[in-house]
């Protein structure tokens, strides 16, 4: 039974912020918030799967061979071994709660086989191994059904649907230290958008389950909901952020002009599909000995290179020499949602670009998902753990999601515990306030809308979005230069000026609370670039085409 007195909240209803959820739903009180209905995230987009050691033929120490490889010198080796070796029992639990993960053919309902044998595994690239466990090819769709279904069914979860967190709430801004901004975290205030009402969430812990920042490009895998809420929120509180230069392109989005956040899947590569040009050129072997199975950093340049050296807006991803039986089986949302704009992959090339799919820094956090802000948590794809590095291997986001989320309530439950009695929000992390800080339960004062009126028209919010994004895209995106990110910044910090005059002026709304964190989280990527004089996994600049160990084989912070 839970402990009633203890209340956790989790912003985000993806793989991370649900794990979390039903975990520590088994000891405190969880409100979850989501900004969308809460199946609307990036973790139900993802197709290809989880990357865990399985087979017999795999070994941990290839795994993490595969992810020091992909990241460039960049990965924490401590994130790297917990994530890899304690991968297996994290998905062993998903298998537990229902996830139905794919089973090779004739296994299916089957009892006493041996684990490693039951599972289809795929291939993606930069592994070595077939080690990506999945549901067809819609893997993510598949966990976040699961989660969500106990999420819903548990006593001591609940869920606010359509509710957006506008900042978080620390001491610093409650008492107004002006020389201590930060302070602890006591919960958040959070838009209820339907109602036009803000609340105030008190909670003893916070956790940042946002997801990423996709649309801060004009083209992106992502959902709309990825608009980089949780770094902005972090950083406004005063956390640490780190490696945000590290934004992953995906190599091959649908491209037609009716497929919106269309991924074909890297899996479909590990099959052995082949990127060719217009002219049927099986071109990456030019580019990396490991062809259309090189990193996702490595093709999605050849990619960009190929159609800047062409003049050409895609190029073709060619499946059509696999069995048609078999691609229709392994890939049947893939040959439904390309069959949906007349291409039939058992016979047609698929027309693919890059676009942004993926955020490999974010908020700092240790091994315990612990933030630099005292009593806040950051978990998913908002976090920067160091299991990523310079380029994300891929499949390894929702693994590194669901080991971070065990860590976190693993780490934050006896704090929580032994916090004192008499303790309010912030003293659950077991440390006795200071003199002057102490903020007793219930003091959270309420959202203050000063002078704000009613936003106009949304005229202003539509176009101050589209310019970030085209900027982005223009300036900060899979090459890059020095003059290239100082015209990005000059652009947006005139976007961020009248977003945040009209962010004081109005009263809040959704999209509102959304362009003023994404501008910032764009400000943020850009100085990460800016600091970053070398080109390394996924930031490569012209500027300074060579990776530099000696002076950058660090993380950038801010």
């Amino acid at each position: 039974m839970a402990d009633r007195d203890v209340k956790v909240l989790i912003l985000g209803t993806g793989i991370a912020g649900l794990t979390a959820a039903l975990k520590f739903a088994e000891h405190a009180r969880v409100t979850v918030v989501s900004k969308a209905e809460p199946e609307e995230g990036a973790t139900r987009y993802a197709q290809g799967g989880i990357a865990s050691v399985w087979s017999k033929s795999d070994s941990f120490e290839e795994h993490v061979r595969d992810t020091h490889e992909a990241g460039a010198g960049l990965c924490h080796s401590d994130a790297v071994e917990a994530c890899v070796h304690e991968g297996p029992a994290r998905v062993r639990e998903l298998i537990d709660w229902g996830v139905p993960f794919t089973q090779r053919s004739g296994n299916a309902g089957k009892s006493g086989s041996d684990p490693a044998e039951t599972f289809d595994l795929h291939r993606e690239g930069g592994h070595s191994q077939r080690r990506i466990l999945h549901a067809d090819d819609l893997t993510g769709l598949a966990i976040e059904r699961t989660l969500l279904e106990r999420a819903r069914a548990h006593p001591s979860v609940e869920i606010l649907e359509h509710h957006v967190a506008i900042d978080l709430i620390t001491e610093g801004k409650i008492l107004r230290r002006r020389k201590k901004a930060g302070g602890r975290c006591l919960g958040a205030y959070v838009l209820d958008s339907r109602a036009g009402k803000v609340r105030t969430i008190a909670s003893d812990l916070t956790l940042l389950a946002t997801g990423g920042a996709g649309k801060a490009y004009l083209y992106t895998s992502n959902p709309d909901t990825a608009t980089g809420d949780g770094v902005a929120m972090a950083y406004r509180a005063g956390a640490r952020v780190a490696n945000l230069e590290f934004f992953q392109f995906h190599p091959t989005c649908l491209y037609h002009p009716e497929a919106k956040n269309s991924l074909i899947t890297e899996a479909l590569r590990g099959e052995g599909a082949i990127l060719r040009t217009r002219g049927g050129e099986d071109f990456m072997p030019r580019y990396d000995s490991r062809g259309s199975l090189a990193p996702r950093d490595i093709v999605a340049r050849a990619i960009d290179s190929e159609m800047k050296r062409l003049g050409d807006r895609h190029v073709w991803l060619d499946a059509t020499g696999l069995p048609a039986a078999e691609l229709l089986e392994k890939f049947p949302n893939i040959a439904k949602t390309c069959a949906g704009f007349g291409i039939d992959i058992t016979r047609d090339l698929i027309p693919v670009v890059p676009a942004a799919h993926y955020m490999c820094g974010g908020v700092l956090v240790d091994l315990n998902g612990q933030t630099t802000v005292e009593g806040l948590y950051a978990v998913g794809e908002v976090a920067c753990t160091g299991l990523h590095g310079a380029n994300r291997l891929a499949s390894n986001s929702l693994l590194e999601a669901v080991v971070y989320a065990h860590r976190v309530v693993g780490h934050a439950l006896p704090r929580l515990r032994a916090r004192p009695a008499s303790g309010g929000p912030g003293a659950a992390l077991g440390t006795a306030p200071s003199a002057d800080a102490g903020v007793p339960a219930g003091a959270l004062p309420d959202w203050d809308i000063g002078h704000a009126v009613p936003l106009e028209e949304q005229i202003d919010i539509a176009a101050n979005w589209m310019e970030v994004r085209s900027t982005m895209w223009n300036y900060v995106g899979i090459v890059r230069s020095s003059s290239r990110l100082e015209r990005a910044k000059r652009r947006l910090e005139m976007i961020r000026e009248e977003v945040d005059h009209a962010y004081w002026r109005y009263l809040p709304s959704k999209d509102l609370v959304e362009l003023r964190n994404l501008v910032l989280v764009a400000q943020l990527i850009v100085q990460c670039a800016s600091l970053r004089k070398e080109s390394r996994g996924l930031h490569f600049t012209v500027d300074y085409p060579e990776r530099n160990d000696r002076l950058y084989a660090r993380d950038t912070l801010i």
